[in-house]
Protein backbone atom coordinates (compact mmCIF):
# COMPACT_ATOMS: atom_id res chain seq x y z
CA UNK A 1 0.00 0.00 0.00
CA UNK A 2 1.18 3.35 -0.94
CA UNK A 3 -0.22 6.75 0.47
CA UNK A 4 -0.63 9.78 -2.28
CA UNK A 5 -0.58 13.33 -1.87
CA UNK A 6 -2.99 15.68 -3.74
CA UNK A 7 -0.80 18.41 -4.94
CA UNK A 8 -3.85 20.86 -5.53
CA UNK A 9 -5.18 20.61 -1.44
CA UNK A 10 -2.94 18.07 0.13
CA UNK A 11 -5.67 15.83 1.04
CA UNK A 12 -3.86 12.33 1.27
CA UNK A 13 -5.55 8.83 0.55
CA UNK A 14 -4.52 5.02 0.43
CA UNK A 15 -3.78 4.02 -3.34
CA UNK A 16 -5.33 1.69 -3.99
CA UNK A 17 -8.64 2.85 -2.42
CA UNK A 18 -10.57 -0.14 -1.06
CA UNK A 19 -13.40 -1.59 -3.51
CA UNK A 20 -17.18 -2.10 -2.24
CA UNK A 21 -16.82 -5.41 -2.15
CA UNK A 22 -13.89 -4.95 0.72
CA UNK A 23 -15.74 -1.98 2.02
CA UNK A 24 -19.06 -4.44 2.77
CA UNK A 25 -16.61 -6.89 4.12
CA UNK A 26 -15.04 -4.53 6.78
CA UNK A 27 -18.43 -3.60 7.73
CA UNK A 28 -20.14 -6.92 8.10
CA UNK A 29 -20.20 -7.07 11.88
CA UNK A 30 -17.85 -4.42 12.92
CA UNK A 31 -18.02 -4.59 16.12
CA UNK A 32 -18.12 -8.68 17.06
CA UNK A 33 -22.20 -8.76 17.81
CA UNK A 34 -22.30 -4.96 19.24
CA UNK A 35 -20.91 -5.62 22.17
CA UNK A 36 -17.08 -3.64 21.45
CA UNK A 37 -16.20 -0.50 20.77
CA UNK A 38 -18.88 2.48 21.18
CA UNK A 39 -21.21 -0.77 22.11
CA UNK A 40 -19.25 -1.65 25.50
CA UNK A 41 -19.47 2.09 26.64
CA UNK A 42 -23.43 2.85 25.96
CA UNK A 43 -24.09 5.32 29.03
CA UNK A 44 -20.72 7.47 28.02
CA UNK A 45 -21.82 7.38 24.47
CA UNK A 46 -25.02 8.60 25.38
CA UNK A 47 -23.92 11.74 27.32
CA UNK A 48 -21.68 12.68 24.63
CA UNK A 49 -23.98 12.33 22.31
CA UNK A 50 -26.50 14.71 24.56
CA UNK A 51 -24.39 16.71 24.93
CA UNK A 52 -23.53 17.45 20.81
CA UNK A 53 -27.32 17.30 19.93
CA UNK A 54 -27.49 20.26 22.17
CA UNK A 55 -24.70 22.43 20.64
CA UNK A 56 -26.65 21.56 17.83
CA UNK A 57 -29.98 22.51 18.99
CA UNK A 58 -28.59 25.72 19.62
CA UNK A 59 -28.18 26.59 16.00
CA UNK A 60 -30.74 24.90 14.47
CA UNK A 61 -34.85 25.27 15.91
CA UNK A 62 -35.49 21.79 15.59
CA UNK A 63 -37.16 19.68 12.33
CA UNK A 64 -35.84 16.42 11.14
CA UNK A 65 -32.35 14.94 11.74
CA UNK A 66 -30.11 12.71 10.19
CA UNK A 67 -26.99 10.63 11.74
CA UNK A 68 -24.45 9.24 9.03
CA UNK A 69 -22.91 6.13 10.00
CA UNK A 70 -25.37 6.27 13.18
CA UNK A 71 -23.78 2.97 14.64
CA UNK A 72 -26.32 1.90 17.37
CA UNK A 73 -28.34 4.72 17.01
CA UNK A 74 -27.42 6.48 19.92
CA UNK A 75 -27.27 10.06 18.44
CA UNK A 76 -30.40 9.33 16.72
CA UNK A 77 -32.32 8.67 20.09
CA UNK A 78 -30.34 12.04 21.59
CA UNK A 79 -31.45 14.00 18.78
CA UNK A 80 -35.26 12.17 19.29
CA UNK A 81 -34.64 13.13 23.38
CA UNK A 82 -34.29 16.60 22.15
CA UNK A 83 -37.61 17.27 19.58
CA UNK A 84 -36.43 16.13 16.35
CA UNK A 85 -38.15 13.72 14.00
CA UNK A 86 -34.62 11.62 13.89
CA UNK A 87 -33.15 9.15 11.66
CA UNK A 88 -29.96 7.21 11.30
CA UNK A 89 -27.69 6.07 7.92
CA UNK A 90 -25.71 3.05 8.99
CA UNK A 91 -23.41 0.04 6.79
CA UNK A 92 -23.17 -2.35 9.62
CA UNK A 93 -26.31 -4.41 9.53
CA UNK A 94 -25.43 -5.66 13.31
CA UNK A 95 -25.27 -2.02 14.53
CA UNK A 96 -28.76 -1.68 12.79
CA UNK A 97 -30.43 -4.09 14.01
CA UNK A 98 -28.77 -3.17 17.58
CA UNK A 99 -30.44 0.69 17.01
CA UNK A 100 -33.72 -0.85 15.81
CA UNK A 101 -33.61 -3.24 19.12
CA UNK A 102 -33.03 -0.50 21.62
CA UNK A 103 -34.47 2.69 20.06
CA UNK A 104 -37.19 1.40 17.83
CA UNK A 105 -39.36 5.09 17.91
CA UNK A 106 -36.50 6.51 15.26
CA UNK A 107 -35.92 5.90 11.95
CA UNK A 108 -32.89 3.97 9.94
CA UNK A 109 -31.83 3.20 6.80
CA UNK A 110 -29.11 0.15 6.29
CA UNK A 111 -27.08 1.40 3.58
CA UNK A 112 -24.63 4.27 2.13
CA UNK A 113 -25.75 7.50 2.28
CA UNK A 114 -25.87 7.94 -1.38
CA UNK A 115 -28.26 5.20 -1.25
CA UNK A 116 -30.38 6.52 1.54
CA UNK A 117 -30.17 9.74 -0.85
CA UNK A 118 -31.15 7.85 -4.61
CA UNK A 119 -34.16 6.04 -2.27
CA UNK A 120 -35.20 9.66 -1.30
CA UNK A 121 -35.20 11.12 -4.66
CA UNK A 122 -32.30 13.66 -3.17
CA UNK A 123 -34.88 15.83 -1.70
CA UNK A 124 -33.65 18.03 0.96
CA UNK A 125 -35.24 16.67 4.01
CA UNK A 126 -32.98 17.90 6.82
CA UNK A 127 -32.75 20.04 8.94
CA UNK A 128 -29.46 19.20 10.79
CA UNK A 129 -26.93 16.47 9.97
CA UNK A 130 -24.11 14.47 12.15
CA UNK A 131 -21.42 13.05 10.16
CA UNK A 132 -18.70 12.11 13.23
CA UNK A 133 -15.67 10.01 12.37
CA UNK A 134 -17.21 8.31 8.91
CA UNK A 135 -16.12 10.40 6.11
CA UNK A 136 -12.18 8.95 6.34
CA UNK A 137 -13.80 6.03 5.61
CA UNK A 138 -15.00 6.65 2.46
CA UNK A 139 -12.95 6.42 -0.98
CA UNK A 140 -15.52 8.44 -2.64
CA UNK A 141 -15.04 11.82 -0.58
CA UNK A 142 -16.98 13.80 -3.08
CA UNK A 143 -19.93 11.90 -3.66
CA UNK A 144 -20.43 11.54 -0.33
CA UNK A 145 -20.52 15.30 0.39
CA UNK A 146 -23.04 15.60 -2.26
CA UNK A 147 -25.24 13.27 -1.11
CA UNK A 148 -25.40 15.11 2.38
CA UNK A 149 -25.79 18.57 0.50
CA UNK A 150 -28.25 17.26 -0.94
CA UNK A 151 -31.01 15.75 1.76
CA UNK A 152 -29.83 19.51 3.56
CA UNK A 153 -32.26 21.70 3.31
CA UNK A 154 -31.30 25.81 3.01
CA UNK A 155 -30.25 26.88 6.41
CA UNK A 156 -29.61 23.40 7.62
CA UNK A 157 -26.72 22.81 9.92
CA UNK A 158 -24.32 19.64 9.42
CA UNK A 159 -21.50 18.76 12.33
CA UNK A 160 -18.72 16.96 10.76
CA UNK A 161 -15.53 15.62 12.79
CA UNK A 162 -12.59 13.56 10.70
CA UNK A 163 -9.18 13.11 12.35
CA UNK A 164 -6.93 15.95 11.60
CA UNK A 165 -3.63 14.22 9.76
CA UNK A 166 -2.23 17.94 10.13
CA UNK A 167 -2.71 18.23 13.63
CA UNK A 168 0.26 19.39 15.95
CA UNK A 169 -0.33 16.21 18.27
CA UNK A 170 -0.44 14.11 15.91
CA UNK A 171 2.68 11.52 16.02
CA UNK A 172 5.54 12.37 13.96
CA UNK A 173 5.44 8.55 12.94
CA UNK A 174 2.57 8.24 11.03
CA UNK A 175 2.01 4.54 12.07
CA UNK A 176 1.99 5.50 15.61
CA UNK A 177 -1.04 7.69 15.07
CA UNK A 178 -3.93 5.42 16.53
CA UNK A 179 -6.05 7.11 13.55
CA UNK A 180 -4.40 5.87 11.15
CA UNK A 181 -5.62 2.32 10.19
CA UNK A 182 -5.78 1.52 6.81
CA UNK A 183 -8.25 0.02 4.95
CA UNK A 184 -10.72 0.74 7.56
CA UNK A 185 -9.29 4.96 7.41
CA UNK A 186 -8.61 5.64 3.64
CA UNK A 187 -8.58 9.41 3.30
CA UNK A 188 -7.30 11.82 5.77
CA UNK A 189 -7.98 15.16 5.99
CA UNK A 190 -6.68 18.62 7.55
CA UNK A 191 -9.07 21.71 8.38
CA UNK A 192 -8.50 23.47 5.45
CA UNK A 193 -8.88 21.04 2.43
CA UNK A 194 -11.95 19.66 4.24
CA UNK A 195 -13.71 23.27 4.73
CA UNK A 196 -12.73 23.25 0.80
CA UNK A 197 -14.55 20.12 0.04
CA UNK A 198 -17.32 21.49 2.16
CA UNK A 199 -17.43 24.79 0.15
CA UNK A 200 -17.80 23.23 -3.07
CA UNK A 201 -20.94 21.87 -2.04
CA UNK A 202 -22.35 24.88 -0.58
CA UNK A 203 -21.59 23.95 2.63
CA UNK A 204 -20.05 27.19 4.66
CA UNK A 205 -18.15 26.49 7.38
CA UNK A 206 -19.45 28.92 10.57
CA UNK A 207 -17.37 27.50 13.34
CA UNK A 208 -14.37 24.87 14.30
CA UNK A 209 -13.99 23.76 17.72
CA UNK A 210 -10.43 23.82 19.06
CA UNK A 211 -9.53 20.16 19.76
CA UNK A 212 -6.42 18.95 21.89
CA UNK A 213 -6.70 15.65 19.92
CA UNK A 214 -5.86 15.69 16.64
CA UNK A 215 -9.34 15.21 14.79
CA UNK A 216 -11.38 18.29 12.48
CA UNK A 217 -14.82 19.49 14.86
CA UNK A 218 -16.77 21.50 12.19
CA UNK A 219 -20.18 23.46 11.92
CA UNK A 220 -21.21 24.14 8.54
CA UNK A 221 -24.29 25.50 7.01
CA UNK A 222 -26.71 24.86 3.76
CA UNK A 223 -26.06 28.21 1.45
Amino acid sequence: MALVRCGDCGVIHMDRLPSPTQLASLYDDAYDGATTGYFAKVDSKMRRSLHRVRQLRRRVSGGRFLDIGCSGGFMVEAARLQGFGAHGVEVDPKSVAYAREHYPANAYFHGTVQAFAESHGGEPLFDAVYCSEVIEHVPESRSFVAAIAGLMRPGAVLYITTPDISHWRRPKELTNWDAFCPPSHCVFFNPANLTRLLAAHDLVVFKRFISLKPGVKLLARKS
